[in-house]
């Protein structure tokens, strides 16, 4: 089964780097090895039976500062697709109709309402 291992490992130069890719291709078990992340700071190494624990420990001796990141299965994983449907929601309030009711107006010459 093959496995990805993906380590941080911290370098000033070419010269680093050029030996951080010696020691991952010099480990048992490895088919391919290259940088990723955003500053290239991250080996990522794919192979069969990859002791990441002792891989990380020899960056250490020989370069310098290394984590460990992520161990994981190498084998793409089929994730279930969820269908999402766009909701038509609008963005102002109901609109509920006023009801008009007719109101009947009297002239009477007494201003007064309640008699």
């Amino acid at each position: 089964m093959k496995q990805k291992v993906v380590i941080r490992v911290a370098m000033n130069g070419n010269k680093s780097r050029s030996k951080v890719l010696k020691i991952a291709v010099g480990a048992p078990g490895v088919l391919s090895a290259g940088f990723t992340g955003k500053e290239l700071d991250q080996l990522e190494v794919v192979g069969e039976g990859i002791d990441a624990a002792v891989l990380t420990s020899l960056l250490r001796k020989n370069v310098g500062a290394a984590d460990l990141i992520i161990v994981d299965s190498a084998e793409k994983k089929e994730e279930k697709k969820i269908e999402v449907f766009p909701a038509a929601w609008n963005s102002y309030p109901p609109y509920y109709p006023i009801q008009h009711y007719p109101v009947e107006y009297t002239n009477r010459a007494d201003p007064c309402s309640i008699m």
